[in-house]
């Protein structure tokens, strides 16, 4: 029997390119090369599948010029790299690796939230520098998370995980979404109060965000929306680059708008702002908010799970356009 021939655009762990070669003929990327999209349409031209991580485009040209494809399957919970619409227009089914990441992605925005808030990073390059030569009452003051208000734009699966985490801590919970949840949902979110958008903002004493990115979240986030939260507050992003207009976001750290932030995405990743490199007051990761073994290997298995559904005639179990099945 003749295997479908897919591309795995990027290194991945060495036991899914044996799983994948089970069904499917595998090239792989195991040395990880930069590809620009001419160089990845050559890849996929003659592909039936393609195992992709969200750092690689997939344009309405690229569809064009590869008439093989049948899938794409994404290794991530979003996939604003994908034009999903012109995928449809073509034939080829999208999936994504969602709630796999749920829990892990959770404990990250906390450890972003506690370390902007307590100051840690900046404490510890003041150690690490040696500047820290005698205690003193007021070094490195910051704020409290216990008791406060934690604010959440984008109440999915993770902002749910995120705030039922909220309980141990004795916070309050106030949340902004597309769609209200249930008040069973709520109450399981430890007694979550739905708000718009400006009463979540001006509330919030801690402000995390796990929205989707789309053109209407494209710096939801800016410089109007700054200037609503307390001067005491923090932001993270744990979400995707561009809902938080980053430049904005700069000037208000460097202004007092707001206390502190923590950012594991950015626009034009990882090409992000170099102006973020000289604030003490803000928390960089190069988004790794899923970054635990056991969960980026249930990705990898997840989509790989998607790609060998799609080319041997069963419904991939993350369809993301059903209705080219």
């Amino acid at each position: 029997m003749i295997k479908p021939k897919i591309f795995v655009t990027d290194a991945t762990f060495p036991e899914i390119i044996d799983y994948l070669s089970q069904w499917l003929e595998v090239e792989h990327n195991q040395a990880d090369q930069s590809y620009t999209e001419p160089d990845l349409i050559k890849k996929l031209h003659d592909k039936a599948g393609v195992f992709a991580h969200s750092t690689r485009r997939f344009t309405a040209e690229l569809f064009a010029a590869c008439p093989h494809l049948k899938a794409v399957c994404n290794m991530a919970v979003g996939y604003n790299n994908i034009d999903v619409d012109a995928a449809s227009a073509a034939g080829v089914m999208v999936t994504n690796t969602p709630n796999v990441l749920n829990e892990t992605t959770a404990d990250f925005g906390w450890a972003l939230m506690m370390a902007a808030a307590r100051r840690v990073t900046e404490s510890e390059h003041f150690l690490r520098a040696g500047r820290w030569t005698r205690w003193r009452f007021d070094d490195f003051l910051g704020v409290d998370i216990h008791g406060s208000t934690l604010g959440i734009v984008g109440m999915g699966r993770i902002g749910q995980a995120i705030a039922r985490r909220t309980t141990g801590f004795g916070m309050s919970v106030v949340y902004h979404n597309r769609t209200r949840l249930t008040p069973a949902l709520e109450i399981a979110a430890n007694n979550a109060q739905y708000l718009s958008l400006e009463e979540c903002l001006r509330s919030a004493d801690h402000l995390i965000l796990t929205l989707p990115y789309s053109p209407q979240s494209h710096h939801l986030i800016g410089k109007a929306q700054l200037a609503m939260m307390k001067p005491t507050a923090t932001l993270v992003n744990i979400a995707r680059g561009g809902i938080v207009d980053d430049a904005a976001l700069i000037s208000a750290l460097e202004s007092g708008t707001i206390a502190a932030a923590g950012m594991d995405v950015f626009e034009n990743e990882p090409l992000f702002n170099p102006a973020f490199l000289s604030l003490s007051n803000v928390v960089l990761t190069p988004h790794i908010g899923s970054a635990s073994t056991s969960t980026r290997r249930a990705m990898a298995y997840c989509a790989a799970d998607n790609l060998v559904a799609a080319l041997t005639g069963k419904r991939p179990p993350n369809l993301l356009n059903p209705e080219y099945f």
